[in-house]
């Protein structure tokens, strides 16, 4: 039987595996109860005396040794109807504390489809009001108060409603992101959609929220801090499908954490748009993080900002139009933002301009790409250009 102890270092604290623990609490078992189990199951294949067993039950529960051994493993997973996955994160848990998050800016995304008659109504309905464009396409601009954070609201005259939160993080771990970024999210889904039907007193729905997040002062060290990053791109990741973001759902998440953190994270998804020695960026659909690692020469916050608020606005529409087809109707748009719109806007978000950095390409390109919007265009200038020719 292997155990693997943790460090001696009396400064170094023991990491608990929670998730053991619960669940054997969930079955309302005394350590003494589980050892039992144990012995019943693996007493033939070597497990040693119920004493030992119910020592060494407490020595994995309580971080004091890693449980390694496969037969324990087994018989775990055997008795809690659970997979390693589920107990340990991996097969052979990872001895990294997950550290904490700060030094980050979250900036989320929350857009609308409303229509362009309303667009015109709310902009009206709004006091100092700003005007201006990103990629050539005409917008407004007004701050509105909410609770948790700076926020603004973008108005597009095709149509498109976007809020844009900004909220500074300090949470104990990437898990805990994990967790609050799901939890937030309908919030803020429902905050943006009661905002705007009490705006235009009507029933309107946001349709989504992505987020992107500046690391501006990492807390993890050098060889964790790129699959952190990583994390911090998908980090769903973290966290079971279908789970209720309980206190048994954060101890998962903690465990795989540790363990990516400590092996390290690849996704498919993931597309890469930093430059050794100046920043790691990364993109998915899931969203976007940034660390510039050398500030005066990396990309600015802002210009991010802006490639998201065009990309999205635009996928809002596209998708518009999109639910419309599905719904065997004929795209109905104003002719001012139909085929051609679409195909100008289509050549401004992915054609580089004469004065366009390289930093700045490929982040925009990065996040067009992992957003689908590019496609996504095609698709509605064909359909709506198809019709309109009938």
């Amino acid at each position: 039987m292997s155990e693997v102890p943790l460090s001696r270092d009396p400064g170094k604290r023991s990491e608990p595996n929670r998730v053991l623990t619960a669940a054997r609490q969930k079955l309302g078992w005394s350590r003494r109860r589980a050892a039992q189990e144990l012995h019943r199951l693996g007493a033939a294949r070597g497990l040693p005396e119920l004493d030992s067993i119910e020592k060494t039950i407490y020595r994995h529960e309580s971080g004091k040794a890693v449980c390694q051994d496969p037969l324990y493993i087994e018989l775990y997973c055997a008795v809690y109807q659970a997979t390693t996955q589920e107990l340990f994160g991996a097969i052979e848990p990872a001895q990294v504390s997950p550290r904490p998050l700060s030094g980050v800016r979250s900036h989320k995304f929350i857009p609308a489809y409303i229509g362009p008659a309303r667009v015109s109504e709310l902009i009206e309905r709004q006091s100092a009001v700003s005007a201006g464009a990103m990629f050539g396409l005409e917008c407004h601009r007004v701050d509105v108060p909410n609770v948790h954070g700076k926020c603004a609201l973008y108005m597009w005259p095709f149509g498109v409603a976007m809020f844009h939160l900004v909220e500074e993080l300090e949470l104990p771990n990437l898990a805990s992101l994990a967790i609050w970024r799901r939890q937030t999210y309908a919030r803020d889904l429902a905050w943006a959609s009661g905002h705007l039907s009490e705006a235009l007193s009507a029933s309107l729905n946001a349709s989504y929220v992505l987020s992107a997040y500046w690391v501006h002062a990492p807390s993890w060290q050098s060889h964790e801090l790129d699959t952190a990053l990583r994390i911090m791109c998908i980090p769903r990741i973290l966290h079971e499908r279908d789970s209720e973001m309980s206190g048994s759902s954060l101890d998962h998440a903690e465990l795989v954490e540790r363990s990516l953190l400590a092996d390290g994270f690849e996704h498919g998804g993931i597309a890469a748009f930093g430059f050794k020695g100046i920043s790691i960026g990364y993109a998915s659909w899931s969203g976007v993080v940034y660390y510039p690692t050398a500030p005066r020469r990396a990309l600015a916050e802002h210009e991010i900002v802006n490639v998201e608020l065009a990309t999205q606005s635009i996928w809002s529409y596209c998708e518009f139009i999109n639910t419309q087809i599905e719904q065997g109707e004929d795209p109905q748009v104003a002719d001012q933002y139909g085929w051609r719109f679409l195909r100008g806007t289509r050549s401004r978000l992915t054609n580089a301009r004469p004065q366009e950095t390289e930093y700045h390409k490929t982040m925009r390109m990065a996040i067009l790409d992992t957003s689908g919007t590019p496609d996504r265009l095609s698709e509605a200038i064909d359909i709506i250009r198809e019709t309109r020719e009938r």
